[in-house]
């Protein structure tokens, strides 16, 4: 089993897919001529800093043994200065111990006080180099040391720009996008074949459904090629076999509400006809007929209502009023109208709160949800019996439990007690006057508030209902 199913994902799209990005992708390829241009930069401002900074020391070594900086007039240390610039396309300075500038290549300058962070250090005997990608230059800041003091008496400036460097790098860098576009074009040309091969499986299987729709085929779909459009099938097959079963329960419930809504007004009817049968029928038996006939009538009623409840409540997007409640108070208001029927079926209502809750609901829908279980405990008791309500909560949620000790529910109906008219005793449920509809409407209310419901019952000792639903509702 393990080894097919190896096999299935070693035929999987996404792992070709990925190993195409792998071998294909465009991504690698742009950070490598991303860094391979950086690097050139940088390998290029260094060596150039380098070999600027070693000339600017002979310079500077050179300028402390003429003495220029007391008398700046020498030609051959102006020339020196000169070529220096028009070597490295440049500007060139000179700067003396009262900071001031006695010597400027391109005369803009001179005598101007110049007081940077990097001519400080220098002054301290610091070689300072930097360079600056917004205006493109290399800067350097290089100490002249008296000779018979040995320390720096002065500062030479230098710097030089890098637009040779920048130029060579677009020349490289329009070599390296010929390249990559020619790369690109491979690549595309290669994963258009790719895709294309990939995605034949996808195309064989809408095919399939195409044909299953339009009722050629009837079958469940199997279409091989990749572990991606087997498992798809799988799930479709399954989606298919959903449907109809859903199909046929909507056909039962059709027919379940026919029935349900049809057999009152077939028993006015027949009352009715028995009535007009009669021409002197006793005002004790018409009034004993007309009371039957108003039964069946709201009888009528409640199953419409509890339909049109179960209609609000199945739509995609059921419209709720969320608000802050306080579920205590809530508990005692529902016990305290249920209890005039408990009473009238001796049976005792017991109320049990471990804490105070507030939760964020739909009252009226809770409300209702908790009114069915109730009711249904005092219907479903016996005489003399118990009705047991409990509520709790932590941090999350609130949790309730129905309690009673009636006739319980057969362990072979506990899957069935939510479905739509199912009825554990039908004699009974008509006596008691029941729809079947009533914890179907309890458990959608209670699932539109993000919550669960589930039912634990010994058939002759009693049903436990437990419910769950979040303190903050979050749509």
């Amino acid at each position: 089993m393990s080894g097919k199913f190896s096999l299935r994902r070693l035929r999987s799209i996404k792992l070709k897919i990925f190993i195409l990005l792998i071998v294909f992708s465009i991504v690698p390829l742009v950070i490598l001529r991303y860094g391979i241009l950086m690097n050139f930069i940088n390998h290029e401002i260094d060596t150039k800093t380098i070999e600027i900074t070693s000339q600017s020391k002979l310079l500077a070594t050179h300028i402390a043994s003429t003495g220029y900086l007391d008398d700046p007039t020498s030609e051959v240390i102006n020339a020196e200065l000169s070529q220096l610039s028009n070597l490295y396309g440049g500007r060139v300075m000179i700067v003396d111990k009262s900071y001031t500038i006695i010597k400027d290549i391109y005369q803009m300058d001179e005598g101007k006080v110049i007081t940077s962070r990097a001519v400080v250090e220098s002054f301290d005997g610091v070689v300072n180099s930097f360079y600056d990608p917004e205006y493109m230059y290399i800067g350097l800041t290089v100490p002249i040391i008296d000779i018979e003091t040995s320390k720096p008496y002065g500062v030479l400036i230098v710097n030089v720009s890098s637009e040779s460097t920048m130029e060579d790098r677009d020349y490289y860098a329009a070599q390296a996008d010929l390249i990559m576009i020619i790369v690109i074009i491979v690549d595309f040309c290669l994963a258009l074949f790719f895709s294309q091969l990939l995605v034949y499986p996808i195309n064989k299987l809408r095919r399939k459904l195409n044909e299953r729709r339009h009722g050629i085929i009837d079958e469940e779909l199997h279409v091989t090629g990749s572990y991606e459009t087997e498992v798809l099938c799988e799930e479709i097959n399954g989606v298919f076999k959903n449907m109809k079963t859903l199909d046929e329960s909507r056909q039962e419930f059709v027919s379940n509400v026919s029935h349900e809504l049809k057999t009152p007004i077939t028993s006015m009817k027949v009352l009715a006809d028995s009535l007009l049968a009669d021409e002197n029928t006793p005002a004790e038996l018409y009034r004993e007929f007309m009371q039957d006939i108003a039964q069946e009538i709201d009888r009528e009623s409640q199953i419409i209502n509890d339909l049109l409840s179960l209609v609000k409540m199945d739509k995609q997007n059921p419209e709720l009023n969320i608000k802050q409640v306080n579920i205590n108070e809530l508990l005692e208001v529902i016990l305290k109208r249920i209890k005039p029927i408990a009473e009238k079926a001796d049976v005792d209502l017991i109320l049990e709160s471990f804490r105070p809750v507030t939760a964020d609901i739909d009252e009226v829908k809770m409300s209702l949800a908790i009114s069915n279980l109730v009711e249904n405990a005092v219907k479903y008791n016996k005489e003399g019996g118990f009705v047991k309500v409990t509520l709790n909560a932590d941090h999350q949620y609130f949790y309730l439990t129905v309690e009673d000790n009636g006739m319980g529910i057969p362990e072979d109906s506990l899957d069935h007690v939510f479905e739509r008219f199912y009825r554990v005793d039908k004699s009974h449920s008509r006596e008691i006057g029941g729809t079947g509809l009533g914890l179907a409407i309890t458990k959608s209310s209670i699932v539109m508030h993000k919550g669960a419901i589930k039912v634990a019952s010994t058939l002759g000792e009693g049903t436990t209902f437990s419910v769950r639903v979040p303190l903050i509702y979050i749509a």
